[in-house]
């Protein structure tokens, strides 16, 4: 399914949310997983900013995905990068302010698409979101990132590894530069929407 994709605002603040009409996805990971890389590959077109820095994203990007007739059909949410040493204490300390909110409460969040690199071990800072994201009974796919740097053997070993060290039954392994793994992500968001 085609959508045409709109930047609506960013919030940091639960004030500043838009008005939940439509179900949503969130995008959550470490800085530098290629969070922005895969919704641009996910919609077709560069809807979010690619960084070469590392801990961009300050703020909850919402997208609107919007079918032939222009009506919202879904929405994205890009939230900010976690475990980046360069950001600000001051910053990353505010940011319990408006994602926890976004994440435990928020009425029309239907998936989580959580973000590891598949070229790095498990981290303990992924394995504490899981938790959190269990202890809050949201629905939640864990999406193994640049699986494209991998040989065969490398992507099977790497795979086995991180759903090992982070406890996982299933990683879905994704390249937002081929394009390998975007259509069974799509199925997933989907059949979590209700689209």
């Amino acid at each position: 399914m085609r959508y045409t994709t709109q930047f609506l605002l960013s919030a940091m603040a639960a004030t500043q949310f838009p008005a939940p009409d439509v179900p949503e996805i969130a995008f959550l990971g470490r800085s530098n997983v290629g969070k922005s890389s895969l919704l641009n590959e996910l919609v077709g077109e560069k809807a979010a900013k690619v960084s070469s820095t590392p801990g961009r994203t300050r703020a909850i990007n919402f997208f609107a995905l919007l079918d032939q007739s222009k009506r919202p059909k879904l929405m994205f949410a890009d939230l900010p990068g976690y475990g980046y040493a360069k950001i600000s204490k001051s910053i990353s300390a505010g940011w319990a302010e408006f994602i926890d909110p976004y994440l435990a409460i928020r009425s029309t969040l239907k998936l989580c698409v959580c973000l590891v690199d598949s070229n790095v071990p498990a981290q303990q800072s992924d394995a504490q979101l899981f938790d959190w994201l269990r202890g809050a009974e949201r629905e939640f796919v864990v999406v193994a990132t640049k699986i494209d740097r991998l040989s065969g053997n490398e992507r099977t070993r790497n795979l086995l590894a991180l759903k090992k060290g982070l406890g996982l039954d299933e990683v879905l392994p994704v390249s937002a530069k081929t394009g390998y793994g975007i259509r069974e992500l799509w199925a997933r968001i989907e059949k979590n929407s209700g689209q």
